[in-house]
């Protein structure tokens, strides 16, 4: 039997009080939960890929199983492995359960998802970290919500179909006819205006004339030419935390006058010693138009 979409799960995702999703990007849920197909999420580091996934579960209150992929990970992995090892030196240790080759058999995040007693949400997370050929080795697995265990002679079927969101931050291109299965969205990062809500959520009392110069200066230092790391959402809202416990006032912020480019505590933004230094020459070269 094909496993099917609980109907609940047509409850619409519409974001949660800790995560402002934006229009497009409660379409994008709700197309892939309409479409049974996994949604493949992808964006700059810091734009709320992997929390996403969280949140879904959270709102549409399912359970949530992760998968976070590393460079050696393999598709295996995710249904189940065969721990040989434990299994030969228990029995040379004389131990009765060898007999059961199914006490050796440990189950991956698919397998756990597809036993879940309700539609669960899946996580896969950084697929692009593994090697090229690890999404075409669950195309299978994805299409057809089982797969075998040959160890016990078993078949695993889903007993609902995973809400599955898998994310990517284009460290490599995925195969074609991995894309054709999912619903993809790109997650662009946050303007003006949807920052202002998330840091909202955030820091509720956030004097307006503090978040207003805090911004100003964030999205000017993204803006920065040749900057190699841009600050993320995640690297903002520390920085208005430092911001905060060190009692800056707005008026420091500002970035009217070109001989203070860089902002206080600016470490929280700048990630590494080729764009500090990039913003001193900034500095540099101002002083020396002034003069």
């Amino acid at each position: 039997m094909t496993p099917t979409t609980d109907p609940t799960a047509r409850v619409r995702f519409t974001g949660t009080r800790d995560y402002i999703a934006t229009d497009d990007l409660m379409m994008a849920v709700n197309a892939a939960i309409t479409l049974s197909r996994p949604l493949l999420i992808k964006g700059e580091p810091g734009t709320g890929k992997t929390q996403l996934a969280e949140e879904i579960a959270r709102a549409l209150d399912r359970p949530m199983f992760e998968w976070h992929i590393k460079s050696t990970s393999k598709a295996q992995q995710g249904l189940y492995e065969y721990d040989a090892v434990s299994r030969l030196r228990d029995s040379q240790l004389g131990d009765a359960k060898v007999r059961d080759i199914g006490n050796y058999i440990v189950r991956g995040k698919l397998w756990e998802a597809f036993e879940s007693e309700q539609q669960p949400v899946l996580l896969i997370d950084e697929i692009d970290k593994a090697d090229i050929e690890f999404p075409n080795d669950l195309l299978r697995e994805l299409d057809r919500m089982e797969f075998f265990v040959y160890e016990t002679r078993e078949l695993i079927k889903a007993r609902h179909r995973p809400i599955i969101v898998i994310t990517s931050n284009n460290e490599k291109e995925l195969p074609d006819a991995f894309l054709r299965r999912c619903f993809f969205h790109y997650i662009r990062f946050p303007d003006v205006e949807t920052m202002t809500r998330i840091v909202d959520v955030h820091y509720p009392g956030l004097k307006r004339e503090l978040l207003a110069e805090a911004l100003n200066a964030f999205f000017k230092v993204r803006d920065m030419p040749g900057l190699k790391k841009k600050p993320s959402t995640s690297e903002l809202l520390d920085w208005i935390k430092l911001l905060l416990a060190e009692d800056i006032p707005p008026e420091a912020l500002r970035t009217d006058d070109p001989k203070k480019s860089i902002p206080p505590l600016h470490g929280a933004l700048l990630k590494n010693e080729q764009d500090v230094h990039l913003f001193e020459q900034l500095v540099f070269l101002h002083r020396r138009a002034g003069r």
